[in-house]
């Protein structure tokens, strides 16, 4: 038997003061049986701290040559790949060499310590790429107050999110290991 996906909604409410973004925008994932919650709540943290109305979720649990989010333009280049893990060299080549800007969001504070540790260093010839590190305890508390119909709203400034749902609000302070040159 095969389990089927779970559709979540959320509505987002995003004021990004660093870039002057501020938009209401909703948003259906489909969080596949082998996904985590905490996962699921990575991909929204990285959708709200690169909100943008063109902004989408792609199948990428099907199709690992895809990135998790992306903006494509109207002559179908990657302008923004968003990625999610632990990616080898491989990968992260790849995807600097298709798209404009590359961001990678790492977590799992142990496994993402021996990544950083063995690969960072390697990654300096791309220019275009981001490395920002999501810790364990910020995923695991979104984790918590996750649910199939959410109303978010993120406030970004100065480094840091508040990202509420509900009465619950989160503090995240992503942690940036490799900033673009582009």
């Amino acid at each position: 038997m095969v389990l089927k996906a779970t559709v979540y909604k959320a509505s987002l409410s995003v004021a990004d003061m660093n870039r002057q973004v501020y938009l209401n925008h909703s948003v259906t994932l489909a969080k596949h049986p082998p996904e985590t919650e905490q996962h699921l709540m990575l991909r929204l943290i990285a959708w709200t701290l690169y909100a943008d109305e063109r902004l989408q979720f792609t199948k990428s649990i099907c199709d690992k040559s895809k990135p998790e989010l992306w903006i494509q333009n109207y002559s179908n280049e990657i302008e923004l790949w968003v990625t999610l893990g632990l990616p080898d060299s491989k990968r992260i080549k790849k995807a600097c060499s298709q798209a404009k800007q590359v961001i990678l969001f790492t977590y799992g504070d142990d496994a993402a310590a021996t990544w950083r540790s063995q690969l960072l260093n390697k990654l300096h010839p791309f220019k275009n790429l981001t490395v920002i590190n999501i810790m364990d305890k910020v995923l695991l508390a979104a984790a918590a107050f996750s649910n199939r119909n959410m109303v978010i709203q993120a406030t970004i400034e100065d480094g840091q999110v508040w990202f509420s749902v509900g009465e619950t609000v989160l503090l995240i302070q992503p942690d940036i290991w490799k900033i673009s040159n582009a």
